[in-house]
C-alpha cells in the first residue's frame, strides 16, 4: 500500500487553500465586474511599459496559453477594459493595451483585492509573509 509523501500532502493543502482563497477574492472582484483572471491581466498591463504587452508575453505572465489569454481578452475588449494595438515594429505581433476604463476598474478593484488579501493573511506577521513569499518562490 502506498502512502502519500509530505510533498503530496503539501500540494493538496496548497490546492485546497488556493481554491478557497480564489473563491473569496473572486467574490470581492465581482463587485467590479471582473474575475481574478481578468484582474491578473489588468495588473500585468498596468505594470507594463506603456501599459501594453504582446498577447504571448501576457499569456506567459498570467500562466495561460496564448489561446487561453485570447479567450479571456475577448470579453475584456467588449467591455472596453483593453484594446488591440498594432505593433509598429512588427505587424505580426498583436499588442494588448490597457484602456482608461481598464485603469479605473483596476485601481478600484485593487482596493477590494488588497482588503481581501489582508483579511486572508491577518494572522501572519510581516516577517512571516516575507518568509512565505520566499519559500513559495522556491517551488517549481
Amino acid at each position: 500500500m502506498s502512502v502519500m509523501t509530505i510533498n503530496g500532502q503539501l500540494m493538496i493543502e496548497l490546492a485546497v487553500r488556493y481554491s478557497g482563497m480564489l473563491k473569496s477574492i473572486d467574490r470581492k472582484l465581482s463587485a467590479h465586474g471582473i474575475s481574478m483572471s481578468e484582474f491578473l491581466v489588468l495588473h500585468q498591463l498596468y505594470a507594463a511599459a506603456e501599459q501594453s504587452m504582446s498577447r504571448v508575453a501576457l499569456a506567459e505572465t498570467v500562466g495561460l496559453t496564448a489561446s487561453g489569454v485570447t479567450r479571456l481578452l475577448n470579453p475584456m475588449e467588449k467591455n472596453h477594459l483593453v484594446e488591440k494595438e498594432k505593433n509598429s515594429r512588427d505587424a505580426r505581433v498583436s499588442l494588448v493595451k490597457l484602456t482608461q476604463t481598464g485603469v479605473e476598474i483596476y485601481q478600484d478593484a485593487l482596493v477590494s483585492f488588497n482588503h481581501g488579501t489582508e483579511a486572508m493573511t491577518d494572522r501572519l506577521t510581516s516577517a512571516q509573509l516575507t518568509q512565505l513569499l520566499t519559500l513559495i518562490g522556491k517551488l517549481n
